[in-house]
């Protein structure tokens, strides 16, 4: 089956900008809705951003001045720009598809491994 790897995590000092990327680990056809979430240490995991073929993107309220989502369809490649970081930033960030479809045919609901982010103060 297809997995979604993220690639791009380390750590970084407060203030700093990081990016992340996700991407399939094979060719696919297509992959509808893509998104990331982050879950911080003793925390459930939270949506950061969304964002759909068509370019049209949702972002947590505390977020989005700091937060970039985009996609690149011909790669089926999303990427997370992420600004201005603070210590609450610290985070596993996972990636998610709601559905893919390859030469094994269709799923569903599927998650990267997760890339963690920290920032120090």
């Amino acid at each position: 089956q297809v997995q979604l790897v993220e690639s791009g995590g380390g750590s970084v000092e407060a203030g700093g900008s990081m990016r992340l990327s996700c991407a399939p680990s094979q060719n696919i056809s297509s992959i509808s809705l893509m998104a990331w979430y982050r879950q911080a240490p003793g925390k459930q995991r939270e949506l950061v951003a969304e964002i759909d073929r068509d370019g049209w993107t949702q972002y947590a309220d505390s977020l989005r001045d700091r937060f970039y989502i985009a996609r690149d369809n011909a790669i089926h490649t999303i990427f997370l720009r992420m600004d201005s970081l603070k210590p609450e930033d610290t985070a596993i960030y996972y990636c998610h598809g709601d559905a893919l479809t390859s030469n094994w045919g269709t799923q569903k609901d599927i998650w990267g491994q997760g890339t963690q982010v920290i920032v120090s103060s």
